[in-house]
């Protein structure tokens, strides 16, 4: 496109390009992002405006953040949104309430903030439809944390939807939910198109030296060449008299761009620089809203007409500033008196029935000094928030009020209740600055404790790392005499955190956690589902497992019954049930959780859940379903930023064989998990390398792999898979004596639990220590008890060792038969190192085995094979998009790429495929 078609944006040709290309790529069909970054007034607004203009055909939706409303959840969202709302009823219920909620327009609880970017990227997929849309966004780095987040999750999200999103960001800005989306920095103008801009925005002489050093001093920033010569007297300009007072630019506002505008306000009458203050503290940009708060301050509408004269706010349909940057210096240059009358005066034109939320917002920035009405109000609004912004927009109006308290014990029990909804937010910092706060006035014991416990809290989940334990075994300490209950769910916090570090425990010991757990008084009344969990997991450490096992498996059986619990208390139950050898309690209140919590959006405790279930697929061997739930794990932590460890995702490295892949992954999260004291990943890839080693033969490299990871925290379940491992490798290793001991363990844990899975293992593993007719009666019993199980691994393991001996025994055609069932169970299972040892043996006992062959379903990606697996399984593309985060869209243009794969042209057909090849959608 050539310069002259751009009379406004004189040496933007490479900006423009950019936007012309994300124009027409919106138009085809396909999704685009882009992150505009620089300096204030560097033209970023100007770009915008033009991309606006230019877009026929298109549909356009702008916001802006703003920097007095930062705090207010949603407030930028219901801006871009708000053209659109007349679809909600189009959206699936859960994600048309979730925006319901959050944008007032119904009471409920606050929905999960990811099911809001779910549910914001429907919408905007669904206006799309009907034409491309287009989604500016200015002043991204002012935009409420709520809608920032939620933007970007969509930005993240999105593929083929016919939807461009371009934030327009000021730098220098911590802007770090926008990282990783594609950027463009806008920079000055180059020296001759900024004498041009200079000499065209300013007829009449101008003094060569006088128009350098401007184009010097603002290093090509538009608008301050157009702003900073304005109201400077003509002999400054024409003949270089006196330049010298001009304020340098700097990096973000630029002082004298704010000095400029400031000269500019300081000359308007009086009531009109109150109107546009009144206007600067009122986001939404509501000319009804304005004129209110104006009527109150009796300001009239001839007080608009010097603002509009000089092009600095015009009020039409909406109020609009002539740049964002205008707003800023509206608002920044104010006295703090005449800010809290315009905030008082929108506070009462908000009035206490229309939005409670936003005029206690007002009211806060209205108060002089401390204020117990205000206060209190803002202390109620603090559910609303809450359900319209989740726990961080709680956490901002409790902390609010904190400052605004006066009396000393009700602004410490407050400080106190903000610090805890800032550590359920996950905003730490804040909640330690709270506390702090509350800690300074006086505080009852109890308070005291609960202080010390998010104190705890906070420092743990900040890093998850090594010293956590020890800092929540502390905090449950003192709970104990004043609480006893609390105390105990700490303890389990404790223990969980222990389970966590794993070896790197700093401190303190699961051993010591458990003794003193076991000692802190149970609260009256029956026992809770969570108080036996505490209960069996610290007596299997101190007592073993003979002694614990009736508490863990009842533990299992509550929590596999309970329909109240919750998906973390299941989460955490499953620590039990495995260590009962109880597949069904592992894996089936798993499922059942899973499911309700993506029914409900709940979608930010979704990661965990789906690894330790992806954890029981894989033991189970259905690797291909493994894969797809640590897919979609991997899906929900991409689109919110979170970094959890994948615990199953070693399990599947180690079961699936596949060296190179398997290593990389191994020797990162080694790294990794080392640097950031978390033991328990450390322990999980030893015990993958272990399976790994085996699987490939090498029996000497998997036995010290076992080894380790059966030492690290050897009361734990996962030292129970490393032992299988380990039992293995020193039998083939020729170390008899020291497969003994792991194996004396493990069938004590096995005996205790007497499930078919554990008694089946150890009777597989004392069959491979055995001679004669004992080895041969073992291996028999293994696979009559684990035929019926889930653990289908085991089963094939089983088959694959008495195979084994059977040819060593001279028992070639019955060695056949078991070798032969061995391959075909870990050919299904895609465990392909186990398989290619069965395929050299079977091949040593004399017959032919052909090599598995490559299907084309192996051609797809994760993604892919989870949305045909889902498409087979009956969802519509709707549904699809609920579990995945995707757009019903993307998920079509998805399918499309999964028939072409496979050679098929309906979901008919791609149920044929997925049948021919083995893959079902049962896993799904």
């Amino acid at each position: 496109m050539r310069e002259d078609s751009l009379p406004h944006l004189r040496g933007r040709q490479r900006e423009w390009e950019t936007l012309d290309r994300l124009l027409q790529s919106v138009r085809t069909g396909q999704s685009q992002v882009l992150v505009l970054r620089g300096e204030a007034g560097i033209g970023k607004t100007a770009l915008l405006d033009q991309l606006c203009d230019r877009a026929s055909g298109c549909q356009v939706a702008r916001a802006a953040g703003v920097e007095s409303e930062m705090e207010l959840a949603f407030a930028g969202l219901h801006l871009l949104c708000a053209p659109f709302l007349d679809r909600l009823p189009t959206l699936p219920d859960p994600q048309a309430d979730a925006l319901r909620t959050v944008f007032g327009l119904r009471d409920g609880v606050a929905p999960d903030r990811f099911l809001i970017g779910l549910a914001v990227l429907t919408l905007l997929a669904k206006v799309a439809e009907e034409r491309p849309l287009i989604c500016v966004i200015d002043d991204a780095q002012w935009l409420d944390r709520a809608s920032a987040q939620a933007l970007a999750f969509v930005a993240r999200r999105l593929v083929a939807e016919s939807v461009a999103m371009v934030f327009a960001v000021r730098e220098p800005a911590d802007d770090k939910i926008l990282a990783s989306l594609p950027e463009l920095t806008v920079h000055g103008l180059a020296p001759d198109d900024a004498r041009a801009l200079l000499e065209q925005a300013r007829p009449g002489p101008l003094d060569e030296q006088v128009r350098d050093r401007l184009v010097a001093e603002t290093r090509g920033n538009p608008l301050a060449l157009l702003e900073m010569p304005r109201g400077l007297p003509v002999e400054e300009l024409a003949g270089g008299f006196g330049p010298s007072r001009w304020p340098e630019v700097s990096a973000g506002i630029s002082p004298g761009i704010e000095e400029s505008f400031r000269r500019r306000i300081g000359a308007l009458p009086a009531q009109t620089r109150a109107l546009l203050l009144v206007a600067a503290a009122e986001p939404l940009g509501d000319p009804l809203m304005l004129w209110r708060a104006a009527d109150r301050m009796g300001i009239g509408p001839a007080a608009a007409d010097p603002a509009n004269a000089d092009g600095l706010m015009t009020i039409r349909e909406r109020v609009v500033f002539r740049h964002p940057l205008v707003r800023t210096v509206v608002y920044r240059s104010a006295q703090a008196a005449d800010r809290r009358a315009a905030h008082l005066a929108l506070a009462e034109a908000t009035g206490r029935d229309n939005d409670p939320a936003r005029r206690a917002w007002h009211l806060a920035a209205a108060a002089e000094g401390p204020d117990e009405e205000v206060a209190a109000e803002l202390e109620r609004s603090a559910g609303q928030a809450q359900a319209r912004g989740g726990l961080a927009a709680a956490a901002s109006f409790l902390q609010r009020a904190v400052a605004l308290t006066p009396d000393p014990v009700r602004r410490a029990e407050r400080a106190l209740t903000a610090a805890g909804a800032s550590v359920q937010a996950g905003v730490f910092n804040a909640a330690l600055g709270l506390l702090a706060t509350a800690e300074a006035g006086p505080l009852e014991d109890l308070q005291r404790a609960r202080a010390n416990l998010l104190r705890a809290q906070a420092r743990y989940w900040q890093t998850r790392g090594s010293e956590g334990p020890l800092l929540l075994l502390g905090a449950a300490q003192a709970l104990e005499p004043l609480d006893p209950g609390l105390a105990r769910k700490t303890y389990l916090d404790a223990w969980s955190a222990a389970l966590f570090a794993g070896a790197m425990t700093r401190g303190t010991s699961m051993a010591e956690i458990s003794s003193k757990a076991l000692a802190c008084p149970r609260p009256e009344g029956p026992p809770e589902a969570a108080d036996v969990l505490l209960d069996g997991l610290a007596l299997a450490v101190t007592g073993g497992r003979d002694a614990a096992a009736p508490l863990l498996r009842q533990a299992a059986d509550r929590f596999s019954g309970d329909g109240a619990a919750t998906i973390q208390e299941v989460v955490r139950s499953t620590a039990a049930a495995v260590m009962v050898w109880d597949y069904e309690a592992w894996a089936t209140p798993l499922a059942r959780q899973i499911r309700i919590a993506r029914e409900s959006g709940a979608l930010s405790v979704l990661p965990v859940a789906l690894d330790v279930l992806a954890q029981a697929l894989c033991v189970a061997g259905d690797l291909r379903g493994a894969a797809l739930l640590i897919a979609e794990a991997g899906a929900v932590t991409q689109a919110t930023g979170s970094r959890i460890a994948s615990y199953a995702r070693l399990m599947l490295a180690g079961a699936r064989g596949r060296e190179a892949e398997a290593r990389t992954l191994i020797n990162v999260t080694i790294a990794e998990a080392t640097a950031a004291g978390q033991g328990c990943a450390v322990q999980y890839a030893r015990s993958a390398t272990a399976m790994l080693c085996n699987g490939l033969g090498r029996y000497d490299e998997a036995l010290a792999a076992a080894q380790r990871a059966a030492a690290d925290t050897p009361e734990l379940f996962v030292a129970d898979w490393a032992r299988i491992e380990l039992v293995e490798a020193a039998a083939r290793a020729g170390r008899p004596e020291t497969a003994r001991a792991a194996l004396d363990r493990l069938r004590q844990g096995a005996a205790a639990a007497g499930t078919d899975w554990g008694l089946g293992v150890a009777t597989r593993l004392r069959a491979l220590l055995s001679d004669g007719s004992d080895a041969d009666r073992l291996y028999r019993e293994a696979i009559e008890r684990l035929a019926p199980t889930p653990v289908r691994p085991e089963l094939a393991r089983a088959h694959l060792l008495y195979g084994e001996w059977l040819r060593r025994a001279g028992h070639r055609v019955a060695a056949r038969d078991h070798l032969r069932q061995a391959l075909e169970l870990f050919g299904e299972m895609r465990m392909d190192a186990f398989a290619e040892r069965a395929r050299r043996e079977l091949a040593t006992a004399g017959e032919r085995v052909r090599r598995r062959r490559v299907d084309a379903f192996d051609e797809l990606t994760a993604q892919e094979a989870e949305i045909a697996q889902l498409a087979v399984a009956g969802r519509s593309n709707p549904e699809i998009g609920a579990q995945l985060f995707l757009s019903p869209r993307t998920v079509e243009w998805h399918l499309r790429k999964v028939f072409m794969k496979l050679g098929v042209s309906s979901r008919r057909e791609l149920a044929g495929a997925l049948n021919a090849t083995g893959r079902t959608a049962e896993s799904a």
